[in-house]
């Protein structure tokens, strides 16, 4: 697989192969694309909840909403795991793979932005859900509209034959605001 340079995600950009919206050119680094936080937080109602069953999730029950004005930040604290996503959205053609990962600056404040979804399959479209956990040992203030990850491209040997956008078992397609899990729709 070939990484994309700056140059060649503004031609995918042009020929319509890799959609971001808004895009701002400014944020185009030498092999990437840097993605600014949303307002949208998804918190686990720890105090409410005994655990979580991965065969019946009951995501309203699970997890509340708080959304921050611009310049109010949203206080993540040690140990603690919440769920945000981009203000961007993002499509990708059938032979392109995006690639989600954190900004340095913020992993040297303990920042973490995906547990484990870092790979934006060929055919998605919608915004990117944040998985942010906190490894550091001192509260952290996520502002939005920060610069807070990074989505580099690579290009697959052929198109994928069924893209994200066709799979009948695809359940993030197409999503606004951050998207708790769905594992229980799983067979």
């Amino acid at each position: 697989m070939t990484i994309l340079s700056d140059r060649d995600i503004k031609s995918y950009i042009q020929q319509k192969r890799i959609l971001i919206e808004p895009f701002l050119e400014e944020n185009i680094g030498p092999s990437s694309i840097d993605l600014r936080l949303d307002s949208k937080f998804l918190v686990f109602k720890h105090s409410d909840i005994t655990h979580v069953d991965p065969r019946n999730v009951k995501r309203e029950e699970l997890m509340s909403e708080v959304i921050k004005e611009e310049n109010q930040p949203f206080i993540i604290h040690p140990g603690e795991f919440i769920l945000s996503n981009t203000i961007e959205s993002v499509t990708l053609s059938a032979d392109i793979v995006g690639k989600l990962d954190g900004r340095s600056s913020w992993g040297r404040l303990g920042i973490i932005v995906h547990s484990t979804a870092g790979n934006v399959h060929p055919g998605f479209s919608g915004q990117l859900t944040l998985e942010i956990a906190n490894i550091s040992k001192l509260p952290v203030c996520l502002y939005p509209n920060s610069k807070i990850c990074q989505i580099s491209f690579q290009l697959l040997s052929s198109p994928a034959e069924k893209p994200y956008n066709v799979r009948k078992e695809s359940k993030y397609i197409n999503q606004q605001g951050p998207g708790a899990s769905r594992i229980d729709e799983e067979k």
